[in-house]
Parts: structure tokens; sequence; C-alpha cells
């Protein structure tokens, strides 16, 4: 089917590479949806099992660790396997394991499915995708769609919350789990079909190069892939960047999946707003992004990536900041929603260029995925801990207001980076 579509694309001058980024994007979409949902699920199983928000948190914590600690994993098993291979994998474990939720009745099940089983799931579907997609597919507008495929993370998370918190509402989380899994089938029919590993499988160059990159030989075991991971870490660790750009991701995560996208409808209750109410603010926000984001693709082509991630995390400092001082109503937080929502994942397209140019394409995927996890251990910390704040003082609001502070930190660690550099200076000794 994909050879086919792509003989009939080539004769109107369209390149297969925007067919396998709109998959992409569509896989990323719908996996970030089930990322996001247990966000809305939060008050339901509080009420329905008695669960403290501490309780709860504890798995949105150990889904986001692993979320995060899949990614250099997933990078590898990417290379490895290829594209639809993995892509199927992970929509299957993360349908069975949502699938298997519907029956659970205790905490620790909460855990293993919602915190391991899909952690494990979307690890393997993370931001690591993306950027592999536009690493290989694409040579021009390779900013662009690093843009576009980041968008679609925080983008799918935020704009089916308001859908999922009505099913949630109106037929209760177990309709909206069945919703979800649906969705996912959907997706990995579409990419079982439609995607292809590298550009070379359609006797095609990448997007903007006129000759074929053929893949590079692969005979290492699966367990001296598994390894490369740990010998790409040991190396990128002896750098200064690389220690600078996973600090100011751990903020990133803490700032953003750890504390709003988890606790933000929960926040809206403490002050009276419904979770379809929350929800519709947070899908506000996810618009925004998108445009953010793509945005912040368009310029990472142009301008010089460290003032860029600067300007992202100052901004969204001061937002963060300023969200207990706002009016808990829509009016008073829509301007929140706007000014954080373009901000909310603008800092993917710049870190993925930096880390692409100081450590090789050809091992960025590996070094970004430690970068990212990082991103994810900020969020298990800010899920867990802005949870354990709000069950001891009654509030959510010193947690926001530690995130915004550590944003600045953000802004004034990514301006510390050195200044652009040529390749061959680029390779850690």
């Amino acid at each position: 089917m994909s050879s086919a579509l792509a003989r009939s694309l080539g004769r109107y001058g369209i390149h297969y590479g925007w067919v396998v980024a709109g998959i992409t994007f569509l896989i990323m979409l719908v996996t970030s949806a089930a990322v996001g949902a247990p966000g809305v699920f939060m008050l339901p199983l509080e009420r329905e099992y008695g669960w403290a928000p501490a309780d709860v948190s504890s798995a949105q914590a150990v889904r986001f660790l692993l979320f995060g600690l899949m990614g250099p994993f997933a990078a590898v098993l990417l290379n490895r396997f290829g594209l639809r291979r993995v892509v199927a994998l992970a929509q299957g474990t993360i349908v069975a394991a949502l699938a298997a939720s519907l029956f659970m009745t205790r905490l620790w099940q909460l855990v293993a499915l919602w915190g391991v089983a899909i952690g494990l799931g979307t690890g393997l579907t993370a931001t690591v995708l993306g950027a592999t997609v536009a690493m290989r597919w694409f040579s021009a507008r390779r900013g662009l769609v690093l843009g576009v495929l980041s968008a679609s993370t925080a983008t799918g998370q935020l704009v089916f919350l308001p859908l999922t918190a009505r099913l949630t509402e109106s037929f209760g989380w177990r309709r909206a789990v069945e919703f979800l899994c649906v969705l996912l089938l959907i997706a990995a029919a579409l990419a079982l079909s439609l995607l292809r590993d590298r550009p070379a499988d359609l006797g095609l160059p990448p997007y903007g190069e006129r000759q074929l990159a053929p893949p590079p030989p692969n005979r290492a075991g699966l367990r001296a892939l598994l390894r490369g991971p740990l010998a790409v870490l040991g190396e990128s660790a002896r750098t200064r960047v690389f220690w600078v750009l996973f600090a100011s991701f751990w903020i990133c995560g803490a700032s953003t999946n750890g504390l709003v996208q988890t606790h933000f409808i929960a926040l809206c209750g403490d002050y009276g707003l419904s979770a379809v109410t929350g929800a519709g603010i947070l899908a506000m926000m996810g618009v925004f992004d998108f445009v953010g984001t793509v945005g912040s693709g368009w310029l990472s082509d142009r301008f010089d990536n460290r003032w860029l991630l600067g300007w992202y995390y100052a901004l969204r400092g001061l937002s963060l900041l300023f969200l207990p001082l706002a009016t808990f109503s829509l009016p008073g937080l829509a301007p929140f929603a706007v000014f954080y929502g373009l901000d909310w994942i603008a800092t993917v397209p710049p870190a993925v260029r930096l880390t692409a140019a100081r450590f090789g394409p050809e091992r960025s995927n590996v070094v970004f995925g430690w970068i990212f996890a990082g991103h994810q251990m900020g969020a298990a910390t800010a899920a867990y801990g802005a949870g354990l704040v709000r069950t001891l003082y009654a509030s959510y609001l010193p947690a926001f207001f530690a995130a915004g502070a550590l944003c600045i930190v953000a802004a004034a660690l990514v301006l510390c980076l050195p200044g652009p550099v040529s390749r061959r200076a680029s390779v850690p000794v």
C-alpha cells in the first residue's frame, strides 16, 4: 500500500516523507492522549476507591519516569527493528494495559497498569519517534517537521481532554478508557499499513536531497544494541552541554507534564470549576501549543537556539508565577492558557537541534533520548510532589510557585551554553 501511494504522490511531486510525518503525527497525538487522560481520572478514582491525591499521583509518577527512561532504548529499538514493529508493539501494550484497568480494584494494580505498563508503552513512541522520523526522512524543513511532531505530544494530551472529561462526567471513566482504546487501535492499523522505516525502502532520497541514503549496517545482537545507549550516555555525560540540556529539560518536565497536565484540573476543582471547564482550558493551551511549537521549529532553523530556549523558559516561569494570582474563572485563566500554551513544548525543536549540532546526526536521537529522560524525571517528581503538597497543605499553589522559580533558573542555565560549533568540534573526546 505504501509503495503504491508513494508512486502516486510522486507523479504530483509530493514526497512520501510527508505521509510518514502525518502518520507519525497521528500516532504521537493519540498516544499522548493516553498519557494525559489520567489527569481527568484523578478525581473519579479518588471518589470511587477512596484513594488520596498522593496515592493516585504515585502511579502518574511511575508512568512519567518510565516514559522518559524508555527514550534512549526506544531510539535503539527503532534503529534495530524499524518504525512499524516498534509502533505496533507500543500501541498493543497501551491498549492491553487500558483494557485490563477496567477491572482493577487495588492501588497496586493502578501502579502496575497505568504506571508501569503504560509508561513502557508510551515511552516507545515518545518524542524520540518524532526526532527519528525528522532525521531520517527530511534534510530540508527538518526544524519545521520537528516542531509539528513535537506539538502533537502536548496537543494530543490537551485537545482530547475535554472529550475525555465529558465522557467521564456523563458515562464514567471506564467508557472514556474504552474510547481511548479504539483510537489507539485505529492509529496502529494506519501505522502497519503506511509507515516505512527509511526513504531508501521506497527508492527515495530524504526530502531535500537528491541521492539515496542507504541504511547503515546493523548486525549487532540485541544485547549489544541495548548496551549502546549506556555507552552513548557515558560519552555524552563528559560534556557540559549534555548536563545543561538534561537539567533544563528536568525543569521543563516538572513545569509541564508533571504539574500542569497532571494537576491543573484538580487545581481548578479546588476553586469550584468543573472538570469539563478545567479540561477546556487545557485544550485551549493545546491549541496555542501547536501554534507555538510549530513556530518554534521555524525559528530554530533561523536563530540561535540558546537564546530561544532562554526566552521560552523565562516566559514560562513568569506565567507560572502569575497563575496563583489569577482569578480562577474562565475569563481570568484565559490569558494564562494563551501565554503558557504558546510555550508548552516549544523547547523541543531548539533542544533537538542543539543536540544534533554537538553530538552528530547519527547519535543525536539516542543522546536526546537521555535528555528527554531528564524531562520525564522532572515530570515524575512534580507529579508526585504536587500531589503530596496538596495532601499535606490542602493547596497546590506552593508547587506552582516553585515551578515558576525553577524555570527562571533553566533560562539562566541554557544561556551559559557555548555558541555554535563545527561538526568536528562537536564530537566529545
